[in-house]
């Protein structure tokens, strides 16, 4: 198989991909730019890394396609002084490009093998605000809450009101939400202590998050 060179599929995939998906933040492009996605991947899919499609992790979890990631990213709206909670840490590669945007990430994973090869990573690249926590994050995850903004990088058929509730005021939550193939990537924000704004931002189709709650079924 001919050597991929990243740096130029890299920059086709933001100009092919992300661009078109309406992703039009320059500061989101200009971090996935100087990125290297190609140093998350597993090394078997590595010449896949900006290819249109979710690259596989094991286990049923998977790398989110390229676009998708840049896209929830930029809804994401993140503040420099952000805290940010990621449930899902996978492969490292989104808390890598949550860090380079705010403060402080913590990334909650439940396969410890994937949080410990994540960290490593990440020290390879001199990424030091990434806390790793090793958990079932389905139902939420308030320790070191609140948060300035949550995503959950996994499908929920129902979004827990853990999450809302960890959610400092003016915090941002993205959730993709549903079953395939009628998914929507929801934001909700926090107005105030008690009050919250939801808005559907378009719609796609993820895995699920492990261990995610089931709605309600009753027998009559």
């Amino acid at each position: 198989m001919a050597a991929v060179n990243f740096d130029d599929a890299r920059r086709n995939m933001i100009q092919r991909q992300a661009r078109p998906w309406e992703v039009i933040d320059q500061t989101v492009l200009d971090l996935i730019a100087r990125m290297n996605r190609e140093d998350y991947v597993p090394a078997a899919s590595r010449n896949l890394a900006y290819v249109d499609m979710n690259i596989p992790l094991g286990h049923g979890e998977v790398m989110l396609a390229p676009k998708l990631e840049a896209r929830l990213l930029q809804e994401l709206e993140i503040d420099p002084r952000d805290k940010i909670l990621e449930i899902g840490t996978g492969s490292g590669y989104m808390a890598a490009l949550l860090a380079n945007l705010c403060r402080e990430v913590v990334s909650v994973e439940i396969r410890p093998e994937f949080s410990a090869a994540a960290g490593s990573k990440l020290a390879q690249h001199g990424i030091r605000n990434v806390t790793l926590e090793i958990g079932d994050g389905a139902r939420g995850w308030d320790r070191q809450q609140p948060y300035n903004a949550i995503l959950i990088t996994g499908s929920l058929p129902i979004l827990p009101n853990a999450f809302r509730e960890t959610l400092a005021p003016g915090g941002r939550l993205i959730a993709i939400v549903g079953r395939h193939p009628a998914m929507e990537v929801k934001r909700i924000r926090r107005l105030d202590s008690r009050s919250f704004q939801e808005e559907s931002l378009f719609e796609t189709s993820i895995p699920p998050l492990r261990n995610a709650i089931e709605p309600s079924r009753f027998v009559f």
